[in-house]
């Protein structure tokens, strides 16, 4: 028997290939469809099952086309419909793989076909359980994604997902490996660790939502209390992991087509086209970009920020990317259903700049510059784009905030005409808020290098306390 936890940074999230006597199963498996078959491949391995703990929100799962290309098996648990044929289990349902089971949990609360998985080894043991958004490591699944209007409410969800960890979950033997979706930086629940893996037994210990003594009630507000508002592509996504999706195999051969300089020009100035550069923080603030292009590093949490902001998920896109990353781009952007991508600048920055085409730069300053003249009253616009919670807990005194999550509905607020300085937590974030800035007409815009991190290492003052400065 062999089981992989295969785990993807930039979605903070796990995908599971489990094998026995060669024969294989896929749990919540990405949009991509090559890694797993490779993998049976390597193991001289079938694919027989594709399960789907639930109807993701947070990425586009490669179910269907990863049945088409091997035969297998799509499992979803009771209450599911797809466009797709799919097999939908029923609670304690075995499905044999090579000499070991796998047996659906029916866990519903996160949406109401949530499953877990147990695996019954060769010798009737269950080493592990495959929790999906049901329990995560230190948190549970957030019970507010599959409201439905009239019918289905964020308390019912938890009520149910209190009920689903009491009676299937909390039951297992203590020392079962739970194996999540999700791990910390994921919106699908409040405040995951960054562990991968846990026993039950020290989730009873550490976890808030498995607290032995906690009421029904109890738990209904603590799980739905201090819900941020789920990013805006996630109805998209569940939408489409319940439909028929181009191939990602179409995708990847649109997406990856080479566009000269001269045609990449003429496309980047139209409206109804959008430059994304994914290239490092350094090149892109050292070498210019394209006019109006934002920045999206492929090095940082590159699919969630594409899905949180750009507001239309048909949105044609072309982009900008390091030599030989053009088809990891495509990948990624796809993985939240950005399936418009339509090819990349050719010869990359060197090539337009050597076309004679105008280059744009973001301004930058030092962390301690920018303290220095704080200090004496020479910034008048100084932002912290960092989430709402790190603000709280800690920030420049006289900085306002203004989250990046939440540009594209509060950015009326910012006066084109005036001069801002911002910072985040390191610097990522900061580029990309200063490049949709600088898009939207806001010339004057300088980059605190180093964000809060290095602002912390400076005198500028801290502070915990809410700054009731306005933005204009």
């Amino acid at each position: 028997m062999k089981v992989k936890q295969l785990f993807t940074e930039c979605l903070a999230e796990m995908a599971y290939y489990i094998e026995s006597n060669g024969e294989v199963a896929i749990i919540d498996p990405l949009r991509e469809t090559q890694p797993y078959i490779d993998m049976a491949t390597a193991d001289n391995a079938k694919i027989k099952y594709i399960f789907l703990t639930h109807f993701h929100a947070d990425f586009v799962s490669g179910q269907y086309d990863l049945a088409q290309k091997t035969g297998a098996k799509i499992i979803f648990g009771p209450g599911a419909t797809a466009e797709y044929d799919i097999h939908v289990g029923t609670d304690e349902e075995l499905f044999s793989l090579g000499n070991i089971n796998l047996k659906i949990l029916h866990t519903p609360g996160h949406t109401m076909e949530s499953i877990s998985l147990l695996l019954i080894d060769e010798k009737g043991n269950t080493p592990y359980l495959f929790s999906g958004d049901a329990l995560f490591i230190d948190d549970v699944g957030r019970p507010d994604l599959a409201i439905k209007s009239g019918s289905i409410t964020e308390e019912d969800l938890a009520g149910f997902l209190f009920d689903s960890l009491r009676n299937k979950i909390m039951t297992l033997p203590d020392d079962i490996i739970v194996y999540p979706n999700h791990g910390a930086g994921s919106a699908c629940g409040k405040n995951m660790s960054s562990e991968t893996s846990d026993t039950l037994g020290n989730q009873k210990k550490t976890n808030y939502a498995l607290r032995a003594n906690m009421t029904r009630d109890e738990f209904i507000t603590e799980v739905i209390t201090g819900l941020k508002t789920p990013p805006q592509y996630f109805p998209n996504n569940a939408k489409m992991n319940k439909s028929i999706n181009t191939s990602i195999d179409t995708i990847l051969e649109k997406g990856t087509t080479a566009i000269d300089v001269a045609t990449f020009k003429e496309m980047s100035e139209q409206k109804d086209i959008l430059v994304i550069d994914t290239r490092s923080k350094e090149a892109y603030t050292e070498q210019g970009t394209v006019p109006n292009a934002w920045f999206i590093g492929i090095d940082g949490s590159f699919s969630p920020w594409v899905g949180a902001l750009i507001t239309n998920i048909q949105q044609k896109i072309i982009f900008i990317a390091d030599k030989g990353r053009e088809e990891e781009v495509v990948t990624r952007f796809s993985r939240v259903g950005y399936d418009n991508t339509i090819g990349y600048l050719d010869g990359g920055m060197e090539a337009w700049k050597k076309a004679g085409n105008e280059i744009s730069k973001i301004s930058s300053i030092s962390a301690q510059e920018f303290a220095n003249a704080l200090a004496v009253g020479k910034i008048e616009n100084p932002i912290d784009v960092r989430k709402d919670s790190e603000y709280q807990s800690e920030h420049v005194v006289g900085v306002v905030n203004f989250p990046l999550d939440y540009i594209n509905v509060n950015f009326a607020e910012i006066a084109i005409n005036k001069a801002y300085y911002l910072h985040c937590a390191s610097g990522y974030r900061s580029l990309i808020s200063a490049s949709i800035f600088k898009a939207n007409g806001v010339e004057n815009v300088t980059d605190v290098r180093g964000g809060f991190k290095s602002l912390k290492e400076t005198n500028a003052p801290l502070t915990n306390y809410v700054c009731p400065t306005t933005l204009l």
